[in-house]
């Protein structure tokens, strides 16, 4: 774990630098480095950036570790495993891709749940409770939680303020609000191909 001598803000967490290629999730003001992911979870993630992309404009949709987001909470900023963002987050292409609290939400954020042993496991909680809340606390109309253990898609909508779960397995059709035109299965989503 990285600890720093004191608490950094979240402005001085962007300005940070080490000299490595390492992210970090802001904690309590501390660095906490990200392990990284899975190739499972990489390939989902990827997998489903095509499909999306072929439905909205290609540069507005980030795999894995490509965008963060500032979030509300004892953690500060998340990096979704994929986010469909706005056009005006592009307003400065230069800089990181970073959408901070002062900026609207992405239209959709994804997580590819890590395997987890069971329901009190860190990996089931951080996708399906830590997560879920900071989404909805920020605004982002549509979160998708993936889950290849449980092979389910959940599919949280933002409705006055709180998310409303539908769950897809199988050879169930995914509803989403965001791409209404989607023809994706859940088996689909789950098995990548």
């Amino acid at each position: 774990m990285t600890h720093t001598t004191v608490k950094l803000t979240f402005e001085q967490y962007l300005e940070y630098d080490d000299g490595t290629d390492n992210r970090y999730e802001l904690c309590d003001g501390e660095l906490i480095p990200m392990p990284p992911e899975s190739k499972r979870n990489i390939w989902m993630s990827l997998w489903l950036m095509y499909e999306l992309a072929q439905m909205v404009e290609r540069r507005l949709v980030f795999p894995t570790n490509c965008c963060e987001l500032q979030v509300i909470g004892k953690t500060q900023n998340r990096f979704p495993d994929l986010v469909v963002i706005r056009e005006e987050h592009l307003i400065e292409p230069e800089k990181r891709c970073t959408i901070t609290l002062n900026m609207p939400p992405p239209r959709l954020v994804v997580e590819v749940v890590s395997p987890y042993r069971n329901q009190k496991d860190e990996n089931y909680k951080r996708d399906y409770i830590e997560k879920r809340q900071q989404y909805e606390q920020r605004g982002i109309p549509e979160y998708w939680i993936v889950d290849p253990q449980a092979r389910l898609v959940t599919v949280l909508l933002l409705i006055n303020g709180r998310y409303q779960a539908t769950e897809f397995t199988g050879n169930q059709r995914i509803v989403s609000r965001i791409f209404p035109e989607l023809e994706l299965t859940a088996k689909q989503v789950l098995e990548a191909r």
